[in-house]
């Protein structure tokens, strides 16, 4: 039985980039399928990085773009108070990860994932009890 798996913001930008069918098909494959059960979360972090990189960096227009953050705020949304922020720098400063994926992996944590999907972090990695997958990697 599938758990909930937090998405990072590389595999909604994947869904996007008509640069690299093989991740897009993969990433759209992957989303629908975990959002389609309810399964699929993410964080405001995420919502608001999509939007700024699919607009200045992918082209997406600013309409399409903002109805897919409408469509990803109907996923499982984890939103953080002033201590989750603390407790995302603790985790930075003992795991020597970045700032900003420390604050990924906090609120997949926080937000009771099993899986973080993510491309930017260490396929395999654990972090408290969350496993980091790439869906990217080759078999």
């Amino acid at each position: 039985m599938k758990r909930a798996a937090f998405f990072d913001t590389n595999i909604f930008l994947y869904a996007d980039d008509c640069g690299n069918a093989a991740k897009q098909e993969r990433a759209i494959e992957l989303v629908a399928s975990y959002q389609r059960n309810g399964l699929a979360m993410i964080s405001l972090q995420v919502m608001q990085e999509y939007f700024s990189v699919a607009t200045r960096k992918l082209g997406v227009d600013v309409k399409v773009a903002q109805r897919k953050v409408e469509l990803m705020a109907e996923m499982q949304v984890v939103r953080f108070l002033e201590a989750d922020v603390v407790q995302a720098i603790e985790l930075h400063r003992l795991s020597r990860i970045s700032f900003w994926d420390a604050m990924i992996v906090h609120a997949a944590k926080v937000g009771g994932a099993e899986i973080l999907f993510s491309e930017d972090l260490q396929d395999g990695g654990r972090f408290g009890g969350v496993r980091v997958e790439n869906p990217f990697r080759l078999p």
